[in-house]
């Protein structure tokens, strides 16, 4: 999705910094202090009079639950935060968050609460917690610390938009691997329910909706999680508004 996004950005005309483990502008882990400190000053260094936008797109899954919650939940919040000096000299910043339609499948609350506070300890916690919920307690935290950091002072305030997009089945490098067996096929079907006649979505898909919070000239669309899933948020949550 990130890969899909850069594309569609440049093919815009806009300059964009990636990041990455590797091949991109700047290299570093989010899943490490030292990574996302490296991240920001790298940022300030490359583009010294500030970023018109931000994409927090980091993420894993089929990793241990210490580094799913340091990338999807520290490391996002990390790179909006620690951007956000920077999307202030913008005379108008948008910056997007990549959440997920995990965030409302089950999750362990109290782990969740912890990441909100900022709790380390809550790497320890999802260790004795419930086991294969890390992925959807991180998409959940971050989506919840969006919905409250977008209306601040720091952000909405500061005249900074701040949305998120929650994809689906989206065929990435991710899910390849449970594509790949019967098993994993029905688990995702299970899990991610489509309306549309679609076996899965493209990162062209989530890319589009990217670069629309990335350039809407409206400074009224905040703190909004915008499901790009093919219909799954209104399968699973039809009485949701």
């Amino acid at each position: 999705m990130g890969k899909a996004t850069v594309a569609l950005l440049r093919d815009k005309g806009h300059r964009v910094i990636g990041v990455d483990l590797k091949d991109a502008e700047i290299v570093a882990d989010l899943g490490s202090v030292e990574g996302r400190a490296f991240l920001i000053a790298e940022a300030a260094r490359l583009a010294p009079d500030g970023l018109d936008g931000v994409v927090a797109g980091a993420g894993v899954a089929m990793a241990p639950d210490e580094v799913v919650l340091c990338v999807n939940y520290f490391g996002a919040v990390a790179t909006l935060e620690g951007l956000r000096p920077l999307l202030a000299r913008s005379r108008s910043p948008r910056a997007v968050l990549i959440a997920s339609t995990a965030a409302f499948l089950p999750y362990d609350e109290e782990v969740a609460d912890k990441l909100l506070a900022g709790d380390q300890s809550a790497i320890s916690a999802m260790a004795e917690g419930p086991q294969g919920t890390a992925y959807a307690t991180s998409k959940n935290a971050v989506a919840r610390w969006l919905r409250r950091a977008a209306i601040s002072p720091e952000w909405a305030g500061a005249g900074i938009l701040l949305n998120a997009i929650g994809p689906g089945r989206v065929r990435t490098a991710m899910i390849e691997p449970i594509l790949a067996t019967e098993e994993g096929r029905a688990a995702l079907a299970l899990a991610t329910p489509l309306a549309v006649d679609r076996p899965y979505g493209e990162p062209q898909d989530i890319a589009e909706v990217i670069a629309f919070l990335l350039e809407v000239e409206s400074s009224f669309l905040v703190g909004q999680v915008i499901y790009v899933d093919g219909g799954t948020d209104a399968i699973m949550r039809p009485g949701h508004v």
